[in-house]
């Protein structure tokens, strides 16, 4: 029992001798200086970290600076005098000396290549791809390597610039606006110093617009769809318009989406087989996807995914809704850039300088008219011209002038048949499923503009 206790204060000992025998002689106290220094890491590499231990007391060696500067350029060689130099101009001279090494070896280590000669906007190909031919002799005698390389940088750089105007050349270009023929308003000069008019590129942009109408076309789809018809599609199209007014959604979202259900209905039909076109319980899914698509297009907070499937009061999971949304883009080909008559409409209303009871009338005449399945199949363009016209006929204001003639492109005979159309569904007797276009512009906020009285075709054509 002894040996078992002084076996066990021997161990003891033993260990405690063994601790003390690791402590450092010259242990640095909580209290140290050191403690105070913290290493921070540059993003070269630790180079402020430069404090040096000394032996018996450890003192804090004053921090060598170390610039990036430093770091990258090369080190500058001092030359040693093989003589001794006593005179003072000696010095002089050795001094330059060293100055005009280092700033030769600075300009070898920066300046790797000669500074190329700036090209003009044309030369460099943002609206063609033209390599740039050597104007001098010198270049040609560069290496061949040099010159390749450069060759395919050069082209590959150009490559990346892409324009719609590919006939017409940079150099063409004048700084002025578009000349406006006699007795026409020129709208654009007189807004030309504004930027967030952008006059220099409306012209051009309204052109490339209509331009680009012919690719979507919307035939006569309802007759390759069995099970829908025109009434249920309007009834849709009133439904999206609710959606509008309730999210408090921009009018462009409501006619991109309207457009959206019409092309994929156009396009869908004519490619897929009978058995996979869409059935009237999908109808409503369609319309909500595509709002959703148009809200993500236009809208700066669009409502979320929840919202719609909300709205559709739980008709559809949200598989479903992700599901037709991947089958509306992949059918439109990802190009949601679609002409919209709301936005012609707002164009010309402007350069006529029409007050905003007319054009809000002319917007009532464009929204009645998306639930028209029989006006799917006209021009964006002749639809917001022929709806300004009609309501500046309602309103007696004025009639089809030259300036509106040069601003949207179309003389009144071009137009006067989409307004006679418009002019007859006006003349429809309204039905209560379909009445949210016309309760909406009864407000007062829109000039109540639906209760106005209507003009007989006779007006419009004289």
């Amino acid at each position: 029992m002894s040996h078992g206790i002084t076996t066990r204060s021997k161990q003891l000992a033993t260990l405690k001798s063994y601790k003390d025998s690791l402590k450092a002689p010259n242990k640095r106290k909580a209290d140290s200086p050191l403690k105070d220094i913290t290493a921070k890491r540059a993003a070269f590499g630790d180079l402020t970290n430069a404090f040096n231990k000394s032996s018996g007391n450890e003192k804090c060696m004053p921090l060598k600076k170390v610039t990036v500067e430093g770091k990258m350029l090369p080190a500058v060689k001092t030359i040693k005098p093989h003589t001794a130099v006593n005179s003072k101009t000696s010095k002089g001279r050795q001094l330059q000396k060293v100055a005009a090494n280092a700033i030769e070896s600075v300009q070898k280590h920066f300046v790797k290549d000669l500074p190329k000669p700036i090209a003009t906007r044309a030369q460099n190909g943002i609206l063609k791809n033209i390599v740039r031919k050597s104007l001098d002799k010198e270049n040609q005698n560069q290496s061949q390597s040099s010159s390749a390389k450069s060759a395919r940088s050069d082209v590959s750089e150009a490559s990346l610039y892409t324009t719609a105007l590919e006939n017409k050349s940079l150099d063409e270009e004048v700084d002025v606006p578009h000349r406006v023929p006699a007795g026409v308003i020129d709208f654009d000069k007189e807004n030309w110093n504004d930027p967030y008019q952008v006059s220099c590129y409306a012209m051009d942009i309204f052109n490339y617009l209509q331009s680009r109408e012919p690719l979507f076309p919307i035939d006569d789809y309802l007759t390759r769809i069995k099970g829908i018809t025109a009434w249920m599609r309007a009834l849709l199209v009133d439904w999206m318009v609710e959606v509008q007014e309730s999210f408090e959604l921009n009018h462009e979202t409501l006619y991109l989406a309207v457009k959206l259900v019409d092309l994929f209905l156009t396009r869908s039909t004519r490619k897929l087989p009978e058995r996979e076109h869409l059935n009237k319980e999908e109808l409503q899914l369609l319309g909500a996807s595509a709002l959703f698509i148009a809200s993500k297009f236009d809208e700066r907070i669009p409502p979320l995914v929840d919202d719609f499937l909300y709205i559709c009061d739980g008709a559809y999971t949200l598989n479903q809704l992700i599901k037709m949304e991947i089958k509306i883009v992949k059918t439109i080909d990802f190009d949601l850039g679609i002409p919209l008559s709301y936005r012609f409409l707002r164009r010309y209303a402007r350069c006529a300088r029409v007050s905003m009871p007319t054009l809000t009338l002319a917007r009532f005449i464009l929204e009645q008219c998306l639930l028209e399945y029989s006006l799917v199949s006209l021009s964006d363009s002749k639809m917001a011209a022929a709806a300004l016209y009609v309501a500046l006929r309602m309103k007696n204001v004025s009639e089809w002038t030259p300036t509106l003639q040069h601003y949207t492109g179309y003389a009144l005979s071009e137009i006067l048949p989409i307004a006679l159309l418009q002019n007859a569904v006006l003349h429809k007797k309204p039905k209560s499923a379909i009445s949210t276009v016309r309760n909406k512009y009864s407000h007062s906020i829109f000039f109540e503009v639906a209760k106005l009285p209507l003009v007989d075709d006779a007006l419009l054509t004289s």
